[in-house]
């Protein structure tokens, strides 16, 4: 079984398509990373991939259960399987960081208050934030407050975690870090990551496998290693992303 499945996907808003009959999985213990350009749709497709939107057509697999025709109890029960990690990382300013973290446990387990907060420490522990369990979003640094997202997505222990743009923002040694972090919980505990990224140096230290996406053709035009991309792509397209060369019209 596959730790996520995309068939024919097509997703867009209203009747607009930003990308269409899209064809990928992902083999669980996987660091998989969406990218391309700007505009092009990566975000979008990370939110239809976790059922925050519903695609235009075709269907999304989580770990075999179809998110894309679930609803009610069972879109729930498919929902709590996996955590996200949105872009600035969403925690809630009012709550400590260890509250933040307990929040989906108070909210879907019925463990008392004791043991969610040892389990929130734990995952605090994880990303090295256990000292900092008190401290208010707003009292630590950006990198620290992704790094409590990911903590609060591992919740619920799910297999597959979602991350949009986790290096967005930061600055390259807090980057490195967080890429340090992400290495060491797919090692350690085999989560499944499926992040949307452009940041180049990331990609080419966490990803096992690309999808590359182009906005002008609404597909995905190349699939693979990045360094292979890298280095052997013919497609001029990919030659220039992965290689940081600026177009003609930039010049």
């Amino acid at each position: 079984m596959l730790a996520l499945e995309a068939k024919n996907l097509t997703i867009g808003y209203g009747t607009r398509v930003l990308l269409q009959n899209l064809n990928f999985s992902v083999n669980f213990g996987e660091i998989f990373i969406i990218l391309g350009g700007s505009g092009c749709g990566k975000s979008s497709l990370l939110k239809n991939l976790f059922g925050l939107y519903r695609p235009m057509g075709g269907d999304v697999l989580i770990e075999g259960q179809d998110i894309t025709h679930a609803y009610g109890a069972e879109l729930q029960r498919i929902m709590t399987s996996f955590g996200v990690m949105y872009q600035q990382g969403a925690l809630f300013g009012s709550m400590n960081l260890l509250d933040n973290v307990k929040l989906f446990m108070e909210e879907y387990t019925s463990l008392d208050d004791r043991q969610m907060d040892l389990l929130a420490r734990c995952k605090l522990d994880l990303v090295g934030l256990l000292p900092f369990a008190n401290y208010m979003p707003s009292e630590i640094s950006g990198g620290m407050q992704k790094r409590a997202a990911i903590a609060r997505a591992m919740a619920l222990d799910p297999k597959i975690l979602f991350l949009d743009e986790p290096s967005a923002g930061l600055d390259p040694i807090t980057s490195a870090d967080l890429d340090r972090t992400i290495l060491d919980l797919s090692k350690n505990l085999g989560i499944t990551f499926v992040i949307v990224s452009h940041e180049l140096a990331s990609i080419y230290a966490i990803a096992d496998r690309v999808i590359m996406l182009d906005g002008a053709t609404k597909s995905i035009i190349a699939e693979g290693d990045p360094k292979l991309l890298r280095d052997q792509s013919s497609d001029p397209r990919v030659h220039q992303f992965f290689n940081r060369i600026m177009s003609k019209e930039a010049v």
